[in-house]
């Protein structure tokens, strides 16, 4: 069996395949996984759970990406000790969640999430262990199982392989194995009740997907333009975080076509969608800025959710402040009022902590401060300490056409010169040139129907 290296594009669903799945062990010789490609604290978690007694392997993607040949960043481990048996034996460890109680070990900066085996819920499970809403919706979910209960309970089949640390052994309940092999993302289960207990598994597909260059499976694919909309039953905080694991992880731009394809990322910022319509420039901008986003990513260098978030809804900022201005608004306060409504709305959708909302409004309130060079101006912008982010992001507005080039060249010039240099340059700089030159492109008017005549 071989597993080749993954790509980044989003590719074109493929047909089902209804094998029946049988359980399979790979012993260590059959796959390509050493204890020297794993974690020492993920090692040291599974050892103290096997001498305790208690079953433990490494589970999810750490174990796909290892057989893919990529490099694992976060490892999970899955256990038949529960929680507080779990926290008994770390003194490191804290409990979080209510829905889904999980163990977080904590060394240093890695955390090691640890699991508990999970089992179907019955009747016999009062609402504290399991409960669902009237829609499938899983509200919680702490019944305790066994491994092969487990497998059937996560999201898809990649992700339901368990190393063994006892004899280093791959256990495959449902078939990821050969999924692995023929590159298939396939929900485990019936799509269409999985989506329902937890529609957050429709992004998590559209990202794997992305991530591993694999086919979305047929009929994992089919639901998903359909339940999009379950997507507004998640609570806001979760989301922000789903925002942040789909276009923070270097695959930014083709999670973002896959998140559009399917009607997802109107769920999630539904204002800058309904702008795609009305101007021009603003795919384009938001695939610029996850084009660079990704390169920072490869390439180890640090990216912010404000900056992100700055990109995803400047669209809808812009529209709302093109309508107030028509309403005779003067520019400035019309600008100010757009981003207040825009995340107002946003928040509805995902949760937007302060520590980057307000770095991102400042990036938006110094695109207006960027055209005003004259005197002094282009000096006190160059001190504000968001100035970098939005010159960056005032480059992006020209390469997405919003706007046209020139102010983005005139500021790099600036930052490079001499002081003296510097003074001449805003010497020659006229008031309409400041007015003009971050111009954006007047969204298209809407066409009304005209009335029949009587």
């Amino acid at each position: 069996m071989s597993f080749q290296g993954a790509g980044n594009r989003l590719k074109t669903p493929v047909g089902d395949q209804n094998s029946s799945k049988t359980f399979r062990v790979l012993p260590r010789d059959e796959h390509p996984i050493s204890r020297r490609m794993l974690s020492e604290n993920a090692l040291k978690v599974l050892y103290r759970l096997n001498k305790a007694g208690f079953e433990a392997y490494l589970v999810g993607g750490c174990v796909r990406d290892s057989l893919l040949g990529q490099v694992p960043k976060d490892f999970d481990v899955a256990t038949s000790a529960t929680p507080e048996e779990v926290r008994t034996l770390f003194r490191n460890a804290r409990i979080i969640g209510r829905r889904f109680r999980i163990v977080h070990v904590r060394f240093g900066r890695e955390i090691i999430e640890v699991t508990t085996f999970r089992g179907r819920p019955n009747e016999e499970h009062d609402n504290n262990l399991a409960h669902q809403s009237e829609q499938g919706l899983l509200l919680r979910d702490n019944v305790w199982g066994s491994i092969d209960e487990d497998a059937i309970r996560r999201d898809f089949t990649v992700n339901a392989l368990y190393y063994n640390i006892a004899d280093f052994s791959i256990h495959d309940w449902t078939g990821g194995l050969d999924d692995l092999e023929h590159r298939l993302l396939r929900l485990i289960g019936d799509p269409d009740v999985r989506y329902r207990e937890d529609p957050v598994r429709m992004l998590r597909a559209i990202r794997f997907a992305a991530k591993l260059d694999f086919d979305i499976e047929a009929a994992t694919e089919a639901p998903i333009k359909e339940q999009a909309s379950l997507l507004l039953q998640i609570p806001p905080a979760r989301l922000f975080e789903e925002v942040l694991k789909l276009f923070l992880t270097g695959y930014g731009v083709d999670t973002f076509r896959g998140l559009h394809r399917y009607g997802l990322f109107a769920m999630l910022f539904p204002e800058t969608d309904e702008a795609f319509s009305s101007l021009p420039w603003a795919e384009r901008l938001i695939e610029q800025a996850l084009i660079n986003t990704d390169i920072r990513i490869r390439n180890d260098k640090p990216v912010t959710p404000a900056f992100l978030y700055a990109a995803l809804l400047w669209p809808a900022v812009q529209l709302r402040a093109h309508e107030l201005e028509q309403e005779g608004m003067p520019a400035v306060p019309a600008h100010q009022q757009a981003s207040q409504q825009v995340i107002s709305r946003q928040l509805q959708h995902t949760s937007i902590p302060k520590r980057f909302s307000f770095p991102m409004r400042d990036i938006w309130e110094l695109q207006l401060r960027l055209p005003r060079r004259k005197g002094k101006r282009a000096f006190q912008t160059r001190e504000h300490p968001r100035f970098r982010a939005a010159y960056d992001f005032l480059l992006l507005r020209e390469s997405a056409g919003e706007i046209p080039p020139g102010i983005g060249d005139w500021w790099t010039q600036f930052q490079e010169v001499s002081e003296e240099m510097k003074r001449e340059m805003t010497l020659h700089i006229d008031d309409a040139d400041e007015h003009d030159s971050t111009s954006a492109k007047k969204p298209r008017k809407r066409r009304r129907r005209r009335l029949p005549s009587s």
